[in-house]
């Protein structure tokens, strides 16, 4: 098993979410220790992003380092343990977190995969990039 950055890397489906994390400089932060539980986009999440937003954001290293820590959660949580209701991230605000069935939301993006372990915690798929508020 592998951290949280190589097994995204590996999966191939988050090249932008890899190019973000290198220019905020938190590539280092996600092979630590951890525990942490990212809700990582897709690269089709970062394809909602208008171009020319995107592309200001992965130039403002401060703007982007709390977008990207809005995705983090300081432990593992797995999709078999997850509750609805406000989750602290790494970034310092919550994200909510909604249940509705088998369907799992935070904030305004949708879960797609769930629980792909890592060394250092658990990557879970959403298809919208967060925003903090």
């Amino acid at each position: 098993m592998s951290n949280i950055v190589d097994t995204a890397i590996a999966a191939g489906n988050f090249k932008t979410l890899a190019t973000a994390l290198s220019a905020a400089g938190l590539i280092d932060t996600l092979k630590g220790v951890g525990p942490f539980t990212v809700f990582a986009p897709s690269d089709d999440a970062f394809a909602k992003v208008p171009k020319d937003k995107l592309d200001a954001l992965l130039k403002d290293k401060v703007a982007l380092t709390k977008v990207l820590t809005y995705h983090v959660i300081p432990s593992k949580v797995h999709a078999k343990d997850v509750k609805a209701g406000p989750c602290k991230t790494v970034e310092g605000s919550s994200l909510t977190v909604t249940v509705a069935g088998s369907v799992v939301k935070v904030d305004n993006a949708t879960v797609i995969k769930t629980d792909i372990e890592c060394d250092n915690g658990v990557i879970h798929v959403i298809d919208t990039v967060l925003m903090p508020k």
